[in-house]
């Protein structure tokens, strides 16, 4: 509740600000509440409010969904699989400012409590056995794929998700803080936080989306994560903090499909707090900053690496000789201007002594002067009173 008064105050100080009307009831916005539940079948805007989510709210194809910024969205773990889901074919307008994000919660702000966002899409993928189709992952069993690279499910701007990850349907998938199944690059992704959530922060599942100012904030598994043949070209800002448990900063994977996709992601902060563990405990070894895995590769730069000092750790890890001989030592994955801060965390490695990771020199660089991810600071980026940019 906390959060939603500080949001009407601001709006109504704005307001205020505009009229020369001293009647304040005239000033004031009203702040809605209600619930959010069931189907989605036709474009719905909620104003601003305070409200609840209830059970697994999809919005579906032909439809869409709008929240004002400011609003606030609470789930309670209590009735049971919460989550806001986009299908293929809607869209979901979410544009919350520095000032007035739009939050969605959960009540006992316990990691995995939820199910987060998951919006879907038809632009392409390439799945396991380069198949161009496959079947959602998170419980409900949708299909996603297709070959609209230019796909628009919308705009998300300033939305922060708090205390997601958790097991829908099934009883066995595990969501994440966002989810972007086959999403294109006509939708908007800025500004984003994804919150102590018991998965991943941010996964994207193929597709040509692009995103921009995430941040990835005490996540149980990997801040960051995707497969599929995920290629998008424009991404920037991208800023993990673990702390308590968590696994790789970025899990980078292509279902063992070679390829040439090539995703790119410039200013990149991974930071790792002392006394972080992994999420299958001490002894699991994924520790490492960036990992890469079944053929995945791309283009990084602007690299700032802290605090993976875990015995064998190291910045970049190899996992299998196929991604070693057909990415790395085919050129496809690029580390430039990493700055690693840690003297106990070497360039890279792989697993065992099977193989040999060698990059080119043009193909990680190592630098003394970068800076990683560049975000501002607001009410956004702020939880309890705890600054998430650290």
């Amino acid at each position: 509740m906390k959060k939603l008064i500080f949001s009407a105050l601001a709006v109504a100080l704005i307001l205020g600000s505009c009229s020369s009307d001293n009647d304040e009831s005239n000033n004031t916005p009203t702040i809605a509440t209600g619930e959010i539940t069931g189907d989605i079948t036709t474009a719905k805007t909620y104003p601003l409010g305070n409200y609840t989510i209830k059970g697994t709210v999809r919005v579906k194809s032909g439809a869409s969904l709008r929240i004002a910024a400011g609003s606030t969205i609470t789930a309670d773990v209590a009735n049971g699989a919460d989550a806001l889901v986009i299908e293929n074919g809607a869209q979901l307008f979410l544009e919350g400012t520095a000032a007035l994000p739009i939050v969605f919660t959960e009540l006992s702000k316990v990691p995995g409590s939820w199910g987060g966002i998951i919006l879907y899409g038809n632009a392409p993928i390439v799945g396991a056995n380069s198949v161009t189709s496959a079947t959602s992952e998170d419980g409900n069993q949708l299909p996603y794929g297709g070959t609209n690279d230019m796909h628009n499910g919308g705009i998300l701007k300033y939305v922060r998700v708090e205390y997601a990850g958790k097991k829908l349907t099934d009883n066995t998938s595990e969501m994440n803080g966002f989810s972007f199944y086959s999403v294109g690059s006509g939708t908007v992704l800025e500004n984003l936080v994804a919150y102590k959530g018991a998965d991943d922060g941010f996964e994207f599942y193929g597709g040509t989306v692009s995103a921009k100012n995430l941040i990835s904030y005490g996540n149980f598994d990997d801040s960051f994560d995707w497969q599929d043949g995920w290629k998008g070209q424009e991404n920037t800002n991208w800023y993990a903090y673990q702390l308590n448990t968590g696994n790789f900063g970025m899990e980078v994977e292509c279902k063992s499909v070679n390829n040439s996709f090539f995703p790119k992601v410039s200013n990149i902060t991974l930071k790792r707090a002392a006394g972080t563990v992994t999420e299958g405990g001490t002894s699991a070894a994924e520790y490492d900053a960036i990992q890469f895995k079944k053929e995945g590769n791309g283009e990084f730069s602007n690299i700032l690496i802290s605090g993976y000092t875990t015995s064998g750790a190291t910045a970049v890890r190899i996992q299998d000789a196929n991604t070693n001989t057909n990415q790395v030592n085919g050129g496809k994955i690029k580390i430039l201007n990493v700055k690693i801060m840690d003297a106990a965390t070497t360039n890279y490695a792989g697993i065992g002594t099977t193989f040999t990771v060698a990059f080119g020199a043009a193909n990680f660089t190592n630098s003394t002067t970068a800076t990683g991810a560049s975000l501002t600071s607001g009410a956004w980026s702020i939880v309890d009173g705890v600054n998430l940019i650290q």
